[in-house]
């Protein structure tokens, strides 16, 4: 396979990238290389993020924005520039448009629940519908189904066609003018599908509808600009982006921001409180209540540093090529079916397969033997495993730090299966 390497076009130095990942010199099972692929699931950390963290414990702990002392003047300065850092990166207009979370599935479950508190015109009732799709991570269809059921509304939903793709050819029937909000995932977080975000985003302006983007797949693997994607809610998470667990992003625009409610009361998201009534602070501030994720914000800042110095284009283009030459090494497995595009077009870092009748568990676990970590089970997709007929799926997925001797690995490995299973 020397020579197929060789081709490959738009790879990054990642001899180089990788001594930045502690985690990967890593041995298991009687000293076998770890050969990470679960990018998907949660990136690994560069030690530029583990000194962040480590630093601000060590120097800067304290709580932010109330302390007059100098290390809590420190803390709100680094969590605060971890704000400017992300409005940036994703080329928000404001830095107040960023509001901290605990992850993705808290920003979506926000944007629900303040929808289904807001005022007209926002209000979800119902008379009114809510829009996704059957590609979904269950995070992005749980929190609207709970606001169905709450208000009333109707939940409708896009379907999926045999190739892995959104079937829009009754787009006009989905989105309708009853439609409140639009919400679907920019890059499916089991088949890697990339979605037409413009077509979507057309037809829900023409009825007047919200739009809300998961963008939990995407903003680590290639450029997110909210302005361009022209949706009125964009989430995403740190963990995947090389930054800590425990920290989310929700984007949302300004006069969205000011006009809706906030879903949690407390501490930091109040301007004046009386035991009769409170008024709230403006946003990012009302939609941050208590203690926020200090440290975990470092560590996001410090991870989108890392990211911007390298180039979202550059990682973009390193894994295109990866996923290319995946696709292409795949496909030559006996037994093996991709589920969802089987091109490289159109389609992110993520490749899930079944092996003819071997499970997925069982897959996972041989692999696993040999050093190589994939994902198994419906990646909190259940809806796309039905859709498909199939139980659960094998998932590899790649990174920055992703290279051709890992793909090949995980196809020597995937022999080894078939053979272990006669």
């Amino acid at each position: 396979m020397t020579d197929a390497r060789q081709g490959l076009s738009g790879l990054l130095d990642t001899e180089a990238i990788r001594k930045d990942f502690p985690i990967l010199g890593r041995t298991v099972h009687d000293g076998k290389k770890i050969v990470y692929l679960d990018s998907a699931a949660t990136s690994q950390k560069p030690r530029q993020v583990l000194d962040a963290l480590n630093e601000y414990y060590e120097r800067h702990n304290a709580n932010v924005h109330r302390g007059v002392y100098t290390i809590a003047e420190e803390a709100t300065a680094l969590y605060e520039g971890a704000r400017d850092k992300v409005a940036a990166f994703i080329n928000a207009p404001s830095r107040n448009e960023v509001i901290f979370t605990k992850n993705a599935s808290e920003s979506l479950n926000l944007v629900a629940n303040m929808l289904g508190w807001a005022d007209e015109p926002y209000r979800v009732d119902s008379d009114t519908e809510i829009v996704t799709t059957e590609m979904e991570h269950h995070s992005n269809i749980v929190p609207w189904q709970l606001l169905s059921q709450r208000t009333g509304a109707k939940l409708k939903w896009f379907g999926i066609t045999d190739d892995g793709r959104l079937d829009l050819s009754n787009i006009d029937e989905i989105i309708t003018e009853k439609t409140k909000i639009v919400t679907f995932t920019l890059v499916s977080n089991i088949m890697g599908t990339i979605n037409p975000v413009e077509q979507i985003i057309r037809r829900a302006q023409q009825v007047g509808a919200l739009v809300c983007i998961d963008a939990s797949q995407a903003a680590p693997h290639m450029v997110l600009d909210v302005q361009a994607l022209q949706a009125d809610f964009v989430a995403f998470t740190g963990h995947k982006m090389v930054g800590p667990t425990g920290i989310g992003v929700l984007w949302g625009r300004q006069e969205l921001l000011e006009d809706l409610p906030p879903f949690l009361g407390g501490g930091e998201m109040i301007e004046t409180v009386s035991m009769h009534s409170s008024t709230y602070a403006p946003a990012p501030y009302k939609f941050e209540a208590g203690t926020p994720p200090i440290a975990q914000a470092v560590g996001l800042g410090a991870a989108v540093d890392y990211l911007s110095a390298i180039g979202m284009e550059n990682i973009h283009r390193h894994e295109q090529a990866i996923t290319e030459y995946a696709v292409k090494r795949l496909l030559e497995v006996p037994d093996l079916r991709i589920i969802g595009p089987s091109t490289a077009v159109d389609r992110g870092a993520t490749i899930s397969f079944t092996l003819g009748d071997i499970h997925p568990h069982d897959v996972g676990q041989v692999l696993d033997e040999q050093g190589i970590a994939v994902r198994v089970g419906h990646h909190c997709a259940r809806p796309v495993c039905l859709r498909y007929g199939i139980p659960a799926t094998t998932r590899a997925s790649f990174y920055l730090y992703s290279t051709p001797a890992e793909v090949d690995a995980l196809v020597d490995g995937l022999e080894h299966v078939r053979n272990f299973f006669g």
